[in-house]
C-alpha cells in the first residue's frame, strides 16, 4: 500500500475523531433533561371581593417539563403546568341568581432561565423568565343546570416570573423543590363586588429529571 494513502487515512480518520470529540463534547456540555413537575399553589387563582360571596378551590399543579443545560450553572426550563379551580357561591349571595358552582381547568406555560450555585449533591439556584396563562372550559352550573359564566376580559394573560429552590441529585434524579411567584399582567375575569381572578400567583412546586 503506498505510504501516501496511509498518511492520507490516517490524517482523515484523526479528523473524523476530532469532529466526533467535539461534537460529544457539546453534547455533553449541553445536555437536555425531561421530567414532570407538581405542586400545591400558595395563593388562591380567585379573590372573593365580597366577604363570604364564595369559597375557592385549586388544590394541586401537575404537569410535564424540559430543560436544556448551558455552561457556567446556566440553563432554561420549560413547562406544561395545569390546576382545576372552581368558587361556590352560597345561597342567598348577591350572584346566587345566576351562579352556583363555576369552575374552569387552567394551563400555565412559564419559560424561565436558571442559575444553579456550585456544589457537588445540593445545588441551590434561582430563576426568572416569563409565562403565558389560558383558561380551559370555564363554565357555571345551578342544580347542575348550565347559566352563564362570569364574562372573561382576558383568556390568555402573561406574567413575570421569579423563584428559587433547590436542585438535589440523587443517582440518576434530580428532585427540585422550589418556590415560585408569578405577577401576572392582565386578570381572567372580574365579576364586580364578588370574585376577580388574582394577579399574585405563589406555588411551591417539585420537579423531578433525568
Amino acid at each position: 500500500m503506498p505510504k501516501f494513502f496511509v498518511i492520507f487515512n490516517m490524517s482523515a480518520f484523526s479528523r473524523l475523531l476530532t469532529v466526533v470529540a467535539l461534537g460529544a463534547a457539546v453534547c455533553l456540555a449541553q445536555p437536555f433533561s425531561g421530567g414532570i413537575k407538581g405542586g400545591l399553589p400558595l395563593t388562591d387563582f380567585v379573590n372573593t371581593v365580597e366577604s363570604g360571596a364564595a369559597t375557592t378551590r385549586s388544590d394541586y399543579i401537575v404537569g410535564p417539563m424540559a430543560e436544556l443545560h448551558l455552561p457556567l450553572g446556566l440553563s432554561v426550563e420549560f413547562d406544561v403546568l395545569y390546576r382545576h379551580f372552581n368558587y361556590t357561591n352560597p345561597v342567598g349571595s348577591a350572584v346566587s341568581a345566576l351562579s352556583t358552582v363555576t369552575s374552569s381547568g387552567d394551563w400555565e406555560f412559564p419559560l424561565v432561565a436558571k442559575y444553579r450555585f456550585h456544589g457537588k449533591l445540593v445545588r441551590p439556584y434561582v430563576e426568572a423568565g416569563v409565562s403565558w396563562d389560558a383558561l380551559s372550559g370555564l363554565k357555571s352550573t345551578v342544580e347542575s343546570i348550565a347559566t352563564t359564566p362570569p364574562a372573561e376580559q382576558h383568556s390568555v394573560t402573561t406574567g413575570f416570573v421569579m423563584g428559587g429552590g433547590i436542585d438535589i441529585h440523587v443517582l440518576v434524579l434530580h428532585i427540585a423543590p422550589e418556590i415560585r411567584f408569578t405577577r401576572w399582567t392582565s386578570q381572567h375575569f372580574d365579576l364586580a363586588n364578588v370574585v376577580a381572578s388574582n394577579q399574585n400567583q405563589a406555588e411551591f412546586l417539585v420537579g423531578v429529571t433525568f
